[in-house]
């Protein structure tokens, strides 16, 4: 059981504010020792120890482990000097004919996988700042140099060169530090005001792929009142791009989740991007209303729609668990949807599917859980109002989080079972086939998945992309 102060906190569904207050602590000490970028002194850990119950010498050894393995970078704000610039080379010679992709903030690589399973595309770049994220994105991409790095720490035409030429440039740019962009043709590389969609735009207004797409949270579109995205546009106009956008649910497409991204394609040649139509009926409430960019709102124009892929649909073949405990083969007494005969795709080991260990006292809450917080509201005293709740077997999950291992964190308890999801069955509901590799710490391969774009999105862009070649 992972014993660390943030990883304990959570199991006892306690907000920071209330631990600090019950260690006693400064709030903002307890947030440096969460990110790994601090270890407490011996009289702060003995008290955050006491207001936890766990003994001090398991939490002591814990918290260094914790502090040695964990990345400041998180949240794209540091690099380590020593990774920033390694390249990991590709395995693979890139097939003939293939449209070259070069992936920008590539993360574990779930969005560019889903343009390589198109059969058109082949990744030959990607780029991002946490080793783990490489590490896994280099397992999955054969044809791809793998690049550890800052975007801001490479010239457009380096990228370039490792891409060989791309014909389309991806990417989803980190919102953090989000303001404003300047008009493009005021960029200049050494300026330090430059934002990472800045980095982005002049990628592509300096490489000229046919094709760029880039994929983001909704809360893009209401920065500033709306100023952030209408300058974002205008920078790629600026560039000689064409662009069109769509707010889209990757429910309608199959997956298991309701899960919505910004979606924003440019061409250079003045064409505007035809938008595949979605495959599957929505009944989600969308952050976006009723706008008429809502992908999943336009009218299909040949056949009926599907019905939404519900969460048992896409688990209901990896065998039950308990907290603390794993499988490593499928269920034999059920036959695969074909959902999940999709993602297992000849796999015969499972992997992955490893229950937290929860306390007792989460436990409890888990017990008695239901679809929504109210159930457990006598047990709790701080989260959202989706924390603490059971995942509704016929319907597709919530949107996950990168803790969807913590109940504490969002809706992810098991329908039926008294726990929060596995690795596996989070993979599962992202759309990632059980053949996909990832590489890490258990807890950094819970963000990797929680924090990727579906692989079966960047497929439905892909396939139409490549419909319009």
């Amino acid at each position: 059981m992972r014993m660390h102060i943030r990883a304990q906190r959570l199991e006892r569904g306690l907000s920071q504010a209330k631990l600090a207050r019950e260690a006693k602590v400064p709030l903002s000490r307890l947030r440096r020792w969460e990110r790994g970028l601090e270890i407490p002194h011996a009289e702060e850990l003995r008290e955050v120890a006491r207001a936890l119950s766990i003994g001090e010498a398991d939490l002591a050894q814990a918290q260094e482990r914790y502090a040695d393995e964990a990345i400041p970078g998180e949240g794209y704000t540091t690099a380590r000097p020593e990774e920033n610039g390694v390249v990991t080379p590709r395995r693979k010679l890139v097939p003939p004919g293939a449209l070259r992709v070069l992936d920008l903030f590539c993360g574990s690589g779930g969005f560019s996988h889903g343009f390589e399973a198109t059969g058109q595309f082949a990744v030959t770049a990607g780029i991002d700042l946490l080793p783990d994220r490489v590490s896994t994105f280099s397992a999955n991409h054969p044809y791809s140099d793998a690049i550890v790095g800052d975007i801001r720490s490479f010239s457009p035409e380096r990228l370039g060169d490792y891409a060989r030429d791309p014909d389309v440039v991806i990417g989803g740019p980190p919102c953090q530090g989000f303001s404003s962009i300047r008009p493009f043709r005021t960029y200049t590389e050494s300026d330090a005001r430059n934002n990472l969609y800045e980095h982005f735009a002049h990628v592509v207004g300096t490489l000229r792929p046919r094709w760029f797409v880039l994929e983001n949270v909704l809360g893009l579109l209401t920065n500033r009142k709306g100023k952030s995205f209408a300058e974002l546009l205008e920078s790629f106009g600026q560039a000689g791009y064409t662009t069109d956008w769509r707010v889209v649910n990757a429910a309608a497409f199959g997956l298991a989740q309701n899960r919505e991204r910004l979606i924003v394609v440019g061409n250079r040649d003045g064409r505007q991007f035809e938008w595949p139509q979605p495959t599957h009926r929505t009944e989600h409430r969308s952050m976006a209303g009723p706008s008429a960019k809502r992908l999943d709102a336009l009218p299909l124009l040949s056949g009926p729609l599907e019905e939404p892929v519900p969460v048992m649909s896409a688990i209901h073949d990896l065998p039950p668990v308990g907290a603390g405990e794993s499988a490593d083969e499928y269920r034999a007494d059920v036959e695969p949807t074909p959902y999940e005969v999709r993602l297992r795709n000849g796999v015969s080991r499972l992997t992955l599917h490893e229950a937290t260990a929860h306390s007792e006292r989460m436990l409890q809450i888990i017990r008695k859980a239901g679809n929504n917080r109210s159930a457990v509201e006598d047990l709790t005293s701080s989260g959202f109002s989706s924390c603490y709740s059971r995942l509704e077997p016929n319907r597709p999950s919530v949107t996950l989080t990168v803790n969807f291992v913590h109940p504490s964190s969002n809706k992810c308890i098991h329908p039926y079972q008294d726990r929060a999801l596995t690795p596996r069955e989070g993979a599962r509901l992202q759309g990632f086939p059980d053949a996909f590799v990832f590489e890490g710490t258990r807890s950094r391969i819970v963000k990797q998945i929680g924090n990727a774009v579906p692989p079966l999105l960047g497929q439905s862009i892909a396939s139409a992309l490549a419909d319009q070649w």
